[in-house]
């Protein structure tokens, strides 16, 4: 049984879409009165900050206004503000794309079907970039950075995240092969998404978290992303019938 709420994920897109329009706004404000002192700011994507001559403008996060960084903060983006929230998620997503990763080698060998190829090639290649850059988060703010395995541990204990698969139905999804492989692998897949999206949804819900612009736009865009390919693998399932 898939654990997805077409309710729930209309309200939750609503809510986004409302904070998003929100925060556009309250950019767009910023940004009107910053054009007006000079019309040459330019914006760092990588460090989420937006530059005018003289001074750095780093955007605040949901609810929070914009604040001028120091020289010494524009040198190093790891001085924005974050908390161990922000870190639990990071630590933890590494596990969890980790664990799509070993799913995803399984399917050269276990199906010729060239959609679900193409999938899991996506989420390879996409999964892999995103644990690279948590690694190197949690690196540049001298956090403990976590190992690309699925079996990650926090303060000694085995980190349970939502939608990781269980060992008995990995060994399953294993010796499984063609259409029953490609019916398990989505099936499974689609599970482990919802679960990084609850992932995100507890991050946000979390007072003080997602204030490093970065954590909040990669949640947000894992959140984005993730959905997507909910909607692509559940019209592949709904092709085998």
């Amino acid at each position: 049984m898939l654990l997805w709420e077409p309710t729930l994920f209309k309200t939750q897109m609503s809510l986004r879409i409302l904070f998003s329009v929100t925060v556009a706004c309250g950019m767009l404000i910023g940004g009107c009165t910053s054009s007006k002192m000079n019309s040459s700011a330019d914006f760092n994507a990588d460090a989420g900050v937006e530059t005018v001559p003289g001074r750095t403008i780093s955007p605040g996060a949901p609810g929070q206004p914009s604040r001028v960084m120091t020289e010494d903060e524009i040198k190093d983006t790891s001085a924005l503000p974050y908390n161990a929230a922000d870190v639990h998620f990071m630590s933890g997503m590494i596990a969890h794309h980790a664990q799509a990763l070993e799913m995803t080698a399984l399917v050269t060998d276990r199906t010729n079907r060239k959609d679900l190829h193409m999938l899991a090639k996506r989420i390879d290649i996409s999964q892999t970039s995103e644990i690279n850059l948590m690694q190197k988060w949690l690196r540049d703010r001298n956090e403990m950075v976590p190992a690309a395995t699925s079996k990650h541990m926090m303060d000694g204990k085995p980190m349970l995240m939502p939608g990781i698969v269980s060992e008995s139905d990995m060994a399953m999804l294993t010796e499984a092969d063609g259409d029953d492989f490609y019916g398990q692998f989505l099936t499974l897949m689609i599970g482990h998404h919802v679960g990084a999206i609850k992932m995100v949804d507890e991050l946000l819900s979390t007072p003080g978290a997602a204030q490093d612009t970065y954590v909040f736009r990669f949640a947000t865009d894992v959140d984005v992303d993730q959905r997507m390919e909910i909607s692509r693998m559940q019209q592949m399932i709904d092709g085998l019938h």
